[in-house]
């Protein structure tokens, strides 16, 4: 006899990241993870990805020894390439107008702008960087 506890499906949902979001672009995520194997810490620490793009790209700089505190050269070009649709939005409000006086409505578009174009200047850095290493064999 199972128990409740003891079916796939009540260990998918224990393990599968609901509500978390991409280590690299910050999209949902999808099920690619990575746990670290080393530490003996409980629960042990682990990130989650949007797709094996995203994990490749997280896999090769943590490959690298890059900590992850001041923003990285790729972050950097994102934030600049997310610049553009967040100027087209301001030029339908008008430059002059201050944040204070946009309206509801206004200023979700405009950080839908942002966070919509740094996440998919990241997914294509991220895309392009993968693509652009050598199969290993």
């Amino acid at each position: 006899m199972t128990t409740p506890s003891t079916t796939a499906a009540a260990r998918w949902r224990c393990w599968h990241p609901r509500g978390r979001l991409c280590a690299v672009c910050r999209q949902p995520t999808r099920g690619f993870g990575w746990r670290d194997p080393v530490c003996s810490k409980r629960p042990r620490p682990s990130v989650w990805f949007c797709s094996i793009t995203c994990q490749a790209f997280w896999t090769a700089r943590a490959r690298e020894g890059l900590a992850v505190v001041d923003l990285t050269e790729q972050e950097q070009g994102a934030l600049r390439a997310a610049m553009k649709p967040v100027g087209e939005i301001m030029e339908e409000v008008g430059w002059d107008t201050p944040l204070a006086g946009l309206t509801e409505a206004q200023v979700l578009t405009l950080i839908e702008a942002a966070v919509g174009g740094f996440q998919d200047a990241m997914h294509t850095i991220a895309a392009e960087s993968v693509h652009s290493q050598e199969v290993p064999f």
